[in-house]
């Protein structure tokens, strides 16, 4: 039985890009980074220290040449917030390149994108 979900990969074009845009700009921490040698090296990141779920940053071009056969599409994140209006106004002043503020029935959410123009969600939770 599953208990949780622990990890999300996120191959992107530039580690130590992604990591800044992460880290700066969204206010992630870094939980450990690895470097295993053979070009192959990892970030995790984590919005919060008590946040159950990790995001694990790979340089896509090297997982793809160990291990083609994965899929390397972005997966489509949705994040909470206890203060959507805040979060907003906060990354519009960051650059982050932000959506307007939408209203879906009693949810209220807006899109965000990363440097590499990845789209990613955000909602009151």
């Amino acid at each position: 039985m599953f208990t949780k979900l622990a990890e999300v990969m996120l191959y992107v074009e530039d580690q130590d890009g992604a990591k800044k845009f992460w880290t700066e700009k969204l206010g992630f921490k870094v939980i450990n980074e690895s470097d295993q040698g053979d070009e192959m090296r990892w970030i995790e990141i984590r919005p919060t220290e008590g946040a159950e779920t990790s995001i694990i940053l790979f340089d896509r071009k090297v997982v793809e040449k160990f291990s083609p056969e994965l899929n390397f599409g972005t997966p489509s994140l949705m994040f909470f917030t206890k203060d959507l209006d805040a979060l907003h106004q906060e990354l519009r002043e960051k650059g982050v390149n932000v959506g307007e503020i939408e209203t879906f029935s009693s949810m209220r959410t807006f899109n965000f994108a990363d440097e590499e123009e990845n789209y990613f969600a955000v909602m009151t939770g």
